[in-house]
């Protein structure tokens, strides 16, 4: 896949206060940095693998839409779980690149638990959430970043159950650079805050919140781990919060942002005063339903 752009908007800048530059995975095949993940999974899998008879994983969309544009690149069955009552519009691409959707439980922890369990029981190769091969995947946005732009103070990016964090961690240590890293997490699906806040892993009740890629309430530990160790904090936004960036992205740059993809943007905005400085933040993706999408504009 090409690079995807960098822009630092005269009016986002302007409203921030400072220089920000927003890393456009929007701009992908699959609308999402996901694409990148599910490329390198299919990849190692089918060479360690060669008569692989499926994949299977849960997602709320995106990691779905990856692992379905992938399966469909290199001729694998694709079976995608997705929670009741899962966004229709990511539900109608993931079918349209080719998976096999199968709607189960309450949310994506839910969801998760029953992919496990087609795994066993169709002979499927299960896909987790966050694996090695993803997060060097979707790293790879990171090393766009940090190559296109340089000496960034710091990158806010979405956690949902960690890769693109763990990426930006990985590549700025690989470079050596001393950019720091801000996770942003819902303040209504904070396990991931949570469990930095308490070193260890805690779980949520519930994770019901207008970003529907960050709606996780369990932490992944190996994700968890590579996040106490690499980034400097996490900040929780509202959905409030979150829906007025996705109108700050239209009115300033006219891009269409999902919830999680501008939830950055929302933390770098409400952050501490950021004069002479520069900021990277990450749109993670622009899959948002248009009802969705148009109570957010309406505010």
């Amino acid at each position: 896949m090409a690079p995807t752009p960098q822009y630092a908007w005269p009016l986002l800048c302007e409203r921030a206060g400072t220089e920000v530059w927003v890393k456009h995975e929007n701009h992908t095949a699959t609308g999402a940095f996901k694409i990148r993940g599910g490329l390198v999974m299919l990849d190692s899998l089918k060479r360690a693998q060669p008569a692989l008879a499926g994949v299977v994983s849960a997602t709320r969309g995106n990691h779905g839409q990856s692992l379905a544009y992938a399966g469909r690149r290199h001729g694998v069955r694709t079976v995608i779980v997705v929670p009741l009552g899962n966004s229709r519009d990511k539900n109608a691409a993931m079918r349209a690149w080719g998976a096999e959707l199968v709607e189960h439980g309450r949310d994506f922890d839910e969801a998760r638990e029953h992919a496990a369990s087609l795994a066993a029981t169709q002979g499927l190769e299960s896909i987790g959430p966050f694996h090695a091969e993803l997060v060097a995947g979707v790293g790879s946005y990171a090393l766009e970043l940090f190559s296109a732009v340089a000496d960034l103070d710091a990158v806010y990016v979405p956690i949902g159950c960690g890769s693109g964090i763990c990426g930006l961690i990985a590549w700025r240590d690989a470079l050596g650079l001393k950019t720091r890293i801000i996770g942003v997490v819902s303040e209504n699906a904070d396990c991931y805050a949570l469990s930095f806040e308490a070193g260890k892993p805690v779980e949520t009740k519930s994770a019901n919140t207008f970003a529907d890629g960050m709606a996780v309430r369990v932490p992944v530990p190996e994700a968890l781990a590579m996040i106490r160790a690499g980034a400097e904090r996490i900040i929780r936004v509202s959905d409030q919060e979150v829906k007025a960036a996705v109108r700050h992205y239209y009115t300033d740059t006219h891009n269409l942002i999902e919830g999680a993809g501008a939830a950055p943007l929302a933390a770098l905005l409400k952050d501490a005063p950021k004069k002479g400085k520069r900021f990277a933040v990450i749109a993670s993706g622009g899959n948002i339903d248009r009802a969705a999408y148009i109570a957010a504009l309406s505010g």
